[in-house]
């Protein structure tokens, strides 16, 4: 799986105009007086489409590869996932701050154990 910049942005884009027409057309039957299960789902949906927006955005932020975070624009010459340990070994966490907006909170992660290293399966 890979993923490039003009491709996460372009996601983007189209995740945003989705949640924009899901809202608009989103019609959830039932009343106010009862349990409504239907309005349980269309948040589910709603929910899922921020999530979409989000990864996107997340995976748009890491200028490096590693793992399933291949970016075609970071690679060797061998074509391995070309990583940037100094700048991205952290937990990502992001705090929502409204509509199609959220904050970075990063987490250093701390290795005792091993050694972080470049891998190469040729």
């Amino acid at each position: 799986m890979a993923r490039n910049k003009e491709g996460l942005a372009q996601a983007i884009t189209e995740i945003q105009k989705l949640k924009a027409e899901f809202w608009q057309d989103v019609r959830v039957p039932g009343t106010n007086d009862e349990f409504n299960p239907e309005l349980e789902k269309a948040h589910r949906v709603a929910d899922f489409i921020e999530l979409g927006e989000l990864m996107c955005k997340d995976a748009l932020n890491r200028n490096e590869s590693c793992g399933g975070h291949f970016r075609e624009e970071y690679q060797t010459p061998d074509g391995e996932a070309l990583r940037d340990d100094d700048n991205f070994a952290y937990v990502a966490a992001w705090e929502y701050k409204g509509e199609s907006n959220f904050e970075l909170h990063k987490e250093e992660l701390k290795f005792e154990n091993i050694k972080l290293a470049q891998r190469n399966y040729a």
